[in-house]
């Protein structure tokens, strides 16, 4: 009898077949372990995301959500407040300049790849990927140096959850508690102290008298500090395993810069690392059959959207020269990630970085450790192995 539990360890290491069977057979299927519906066909879930009226997001939008978060960022409210929201970050990330970051994200993403000249073996996420997000984190928000591996580690343990109780343990809710001590603090820095970073602006943002309150801006920051190293690192990660297990578009790539950013969407397309998000029904709604209720929770799977042969021809194959269009690897609707052009300008330069001196890298372990997540899949090591001649005559 087919079972799908998005919690279990089963699904973090392949989702991918039990995704098309869901498509297939139980395009609406009630998950008895979530205590969700899984929605996993494209234009169901991509319909979903932009019905905001009947798919809300104000009661949490993680698998398994973190508290006191539902109704205060903008993944976890709804039109009007989540306009209000979005307007008033974007303001505070359009007065940062992000253009002005692709400078200082090009020399974080040199060191952290000259760093990796001459070695044979490495580990992608902890030798590289890691570093150059929270860097790059560091110089967005204006966080204060030498507390980038703690922060780390908080945001990595923040968006995990027990695969057996399917919860948030306690080192989960320490983490997210340490999380808001710490923004609590800079935050108050920047108050009193403000500079040009994305903390000032968030702090002092203003639309015809309007602002974020504490609240607000307390959350929006430790948000951003989870999405900047696990989603974007996330993102990388699964962008390097892809281009690792296809040596012909990771070649293709190397030879010609310009392919990375169609690399990039694929990447996005085929093995997101944003897999599956939350919704709550606010109203009885029958699809395909099903009648689903209100007050259900309705787990939108855009990871198995992506692969939907419906909208994706061949959507098994890694093909560099798609052009996805309408991919959901950032989500969608009027919860499109707010940092999708900053986090593919970043993965571009990354990658332009990386290339320059690993341009030849294969996978050691064919068996990852994933992290433990409902929400996000990504590995915890990503080892490769270098061909040093292809590196030295990269150099």
């Amino acid at each position: 009898m087919f079972s799908f539990d998005p919690y279990s360890p089963v699904v973090d290491a392949d989702p991918f077949p039990l995704y098309k069977t869901l498509r297939d057979e139980h395009p609406v299927y009630w998950s008895e372990p979530a205590q969700m519906w899984i929605l996993s066909r494209y234009l169901d879930v991509a319909g979903a995301g932009s019905n905001w009226q009947v798919f809300s997001s104000a009661k949490g939008n993680l698998m398994t959500e973190l508290p006191n978060r539902a109704g205060a960022t903008l993944g976890t409210t709804d039109p009007p407040r989540h306009d209000r929201l979005r307007g008033l970050v974007q303001h505070a990330f359009m007065k940062r300049n992000l253009e002005a970051l692709a400078e200082p994200m090009r020399e974080i993403a040199r060191d952290a790849a000259e760093a990796l000249r001459g070695r044979d073996q490495f580990d992608f996420i902890g030798d590289f990927s890691s570093k150059f997000t929270v860097r790059v984190l560091f110089a967005a928000l204006g966080l204060p140096m030498g507390d980038e591996q703690t922060v780390r580690d908080k945001a990595v343990l923040m968006v995990q959850s027990d695969p057996v109780t399917r919860a948030k343990g306690p080192e989960h809710l320490a983490a997210y508690a340490w999380m808001q001590d710490y923004a609590s603090s800079v935050i108050a820095q920047r108050r009193s102290e403000p500079k040009n970073d994305l903390i000032s602006h968030f702090s002092m943002a203003e639309i015809d008298g309007d602002k974020l309150d504490e609240r607000e801006v307390l959350l929006t920051t430790t948000t951003l500090i989870m999405a900047g190293i696990e989603s974007l690192g996330g993102f990388m990660s699964m962008l390097a395993l892809n281009l690792a297990d296809f040596a012909d578009a990771r070649r293709a790539a190397v030879a010609d810069p310009a392919l990375l950013p169609d690399a990039v969407e694929e990447s996005l397309r085929y093995n997101t690392s944003a897999q599956r998000f939350k919704r709550c029904l606010q109203s009885d709604l029958t699809l395909h059959g099903v009648t689903m209720k209100a007050g259900d929770f309705v787990c939108l799977a855009y990871g198995s959207a992506n692969r939907d042969e419906r909208q994706f021809p061949n959507p098994d194959v890694y093909d560099i020269t798609r052009k996805p269009k309408g991919h959901l690897g950032f989500g969608g609707g009027v919860h499109g990630c707010l940092g999708s052009a900053i986090a593919r300008m970043a993965i571009r330069i990354a990658f332009d970085e990386f290339h320059r001196v690993v341009p030849d890298y294969t996978r050691t372990e064919q068996q990852l450790n994933w992290m433990p997540s409902s929400t996000f899949r990504s590995p915890l090591r990503l080892e490769f192995a270098v061909d040093q001649a292809s590196a030295r005559s990269a150099a």
